[in-house]
């Protein structure tokens, strides 16, 4: 642990996608999946359009495509989940012998626990579109989506009332609109254009459609921003009482919009991270991870994510796009990846020329061995709050944790980041989360380490 910066890397997946290399011979995905249970899989949909791009975003996607992409990209997104559906059935049918299971959710296919439509911005796409899109995600892959947890991506400018009427109706059960900032001028300053009356009105709107759970996005860090304007964007996030609440460092990263204004601002940042934490800890939310808050509410019927039978750690992804990345327990894989605009846009459209047969196989990725899959399963557990169930663990490895990673665990309890709870569960202190940042990324491998110094920015 001997970076001084508590921002190296916000870790929302091991390994990054920078670490991805083509794979070569490319692997069929009946065999990549042959073998890997299927009783609890979660499903993304990758959707890369935005109407804007903000100055702090390093995602993969497209602003001001025209209609004429966005259906010839649904059109290629169709052609994937065919060949990937008739993948998956493949696999279970080589790997039981039976029946292969049929499109539409019959016995014996894969079962999907959870789903997620991100991007970019999904709802760029329009309520016939969006209709689309889920008719995709339930015909062709077998979701009910009706009867899992359904997470969709929106914007204020983008939240209109035709197009949360299809998300409603098709069961979405949370929505993540990201706000950033209640100020205009903080906004401004993001190179993200919006004005607080377009925020608000969006709101309103996704109250009055009813889901079950909202979540709004804050950035700490802006230009311009201090004490005062974060307390006043908290404020006016909790006047929605959202059920949840992520709250972002703002990272300057390379090829971003921002990305010719760093400066040194770590103290300023996780000043303004402490004062979020403690004012949300003090209105009643529950800090689950070092950018999650959520609000207990018993009657809520839509859980989240593991507790509904997904388990991150152990079970796999299939992701559909040309951004999404899948998971097995030991390949991660998926399309290319970039970040600048002429890149993304050449990616984008080699996509949508992608024949059937071209899917059926994946093109870059990762293979875990495992080591690989050991660090995995750590990094996933101790970012978050409740810390790493050393049982679990064990029942999965054959091994304890803190055989496996007890330099690394004695090096974060000398910084006072690691403490072991009544019930022997390793676990971030307060401090420590308030270091996830740093402490992800210093538990990456060597071997992974070296591949994401090695990937040139694109």
């Amino acid at each position: 642990m001997t970076a001084t910066s508590p921002y190296q890397g916000y870790v929302y997946a091991y390994p990054h996608k920078t670490a991805y290399r083509p794979l070569d011979p490319r692997p069929p995905l009946r065999r990549v999946w042959e073998g890997e249970p299927m009783d609890s899989l979660s499903l993304y949909l990758h959707i890369p359009f935005c109407e804007m791009r903000c100055g702090f975003c390093n995602l993969f996607t497209r602003t001001g495509a025209p209609d004429e992409l966005v259906a010839a990209y649904l059109d290629a997104l169709e052609r994937q989940a065919g060949a990937v559906r008739e993948a998956l059935d493949a696999a279970l049918d080589s790997a039981s012998g039976g029946a292969p299971g049929a499109p539409g959710g019959s016995p014996g296919g894969p079962v999907f626990a959870v789903a997620a439509v991100g991007g970019g911005t999904p709802t760029y796409l329009s309520a016939a579109e969006l209709t689309r899109l889920f008719d995709l995600a339930e015909r062709t892959m077998g979701v009910d989506l009706r009867t899992v947890p359904l997470s969709v991506e929106t914007s204020p400018a983008t939240a209109t009332a035709d197009r949360l009427a299809v998300l409603a109706e098709r069961g979405t059960t949370r929505i993540s609109i990201g706000v950033q900032s209640f100020v205009d001028a903080e906004a401004r300053a993001a190179v993200r254009p919006q004005r607080r009356a377009e925020v608000e009105a969006a709101l309103g709107r996704i109250r009055e459609a009813g889901f079950e759970t909202l979540n709004l996005d804050l950035i700490y860090g802006i230009d311009g921003q201090d004490a005062r304007s974060w307390r006043h964007s908290l404020d006016a996030a909790l006047a929605w009482k959202p059920e949840e609440i992520y709250l972002y460092p703002l990272y300057v990263r390379p090829l971003t919009g921002l990305g010719r204004r760093a400066r040194d601002w770590d103290d300023h940042r996780l000043g303004l991270y402490r004062r979020g934490r403690d004012h949300l800890l003090a209105a009643g939310y529950e800090q689950v991870s070092m950018r999650m808050f959520r609000l207990p509410d018993p009657a809520r019927t839509a859980a989240p994510a593991h507790t509904t039978g997904y388990c991150c750690q152990s079970d796999g992804m299939v992701g559909l796009g040309c951004g999404a990345r899948s998971y097995t327990s030991t390949l991660h894989y998926s399309h290319e990846y970039a970040v600048g605009t002429r890149q993304v846009r050449a990616i984008i459209d080699d996509y949508v020329r992608l024949a059937p047969g071209d899917f059926t196989a994946a093109n870059v990725g990762f293979r875990l061995g495992d080591d690989e899959r050991r660090r995995r399963h750590l990094i996933q557990s101790l970012l978050q709050a409740e810390g790493l169930d050393p049982v679990a663990y064990q029942a999965r490895f054959g091994t304890e944790a803190t055989a496996d990673f007890g330099a690394e665990f004695d090096r974060l309890a000398a910084r006072g980041w690691l403490e072991t709870d009544a019930a022997g569960w390793p676990r971030l202190t307060a401090e420590g989360l308030a270091h996830s940042d740093a402490i992800g990324p210093a538990l990456f491998s060597g071997a992974v380490r070296e591949l994401m110094a090695g990937y040139e920015a694109r």
